[in-house]
């Protein structure tokens, strides 16, 4: 059987067009790994929580594979990018209400596929 898509990205957009429909404020709370960008000043514990409301970023970006979006810190425009396995929940601010999901640790890289793949074991035929 193929291997289907994560239902994550889905369902992470679905509760952030819930709150902006509803007219609450979505807040997108990230585990920092090597391939999330925000600024490292406010992140607290490894994770930084973002405010997602239309008036506070531009130019959202939701796909499968990250979230990218530009927000003003301190009054200077940053850049970010957070994958989406790094997001740990998106919920209104208001009320609570939302997804949080289990955060898996860090993906094997393609180079580490790589080492393990090369260090296939040997078979050799042996006759009786």
């Amino acid at each position: 059987m193929p291997k289907t898509a994560s239902t994550k990205p889905y369902l992470i957009r679905a509760i952030y067009e819930w709150c902006v429909t509803e007219q609450f404020t979505p807040h997108l709370l990230v585990k920092i790994d090597q391939n999330t960008l925000a600024p490292r000043a406010f992140i607290k514990d490894g994770k930084i929580l973002l405010n997602l409301s239309p008036e506070s970023i531009k130019d959202l970006l939701i796909t499968n594979e990250a979230i990218a979006f530009t927000a003003r810190f301190n009054g200077t425009p940053k850049n970010l990018y957070v994958p989406i396995s790094a997001v740990e929940g998106i919920y209104a601010k208001e009320n609570g209400e939302g997804l949080f999901f289990e955060v898996k640790e860090e993906q094997e890289t393609a180079q580490e596929k790589t080492k393990k793949s090369a260090a296939r074991p040997k078979l050799t035929l042996v006759k009786s």
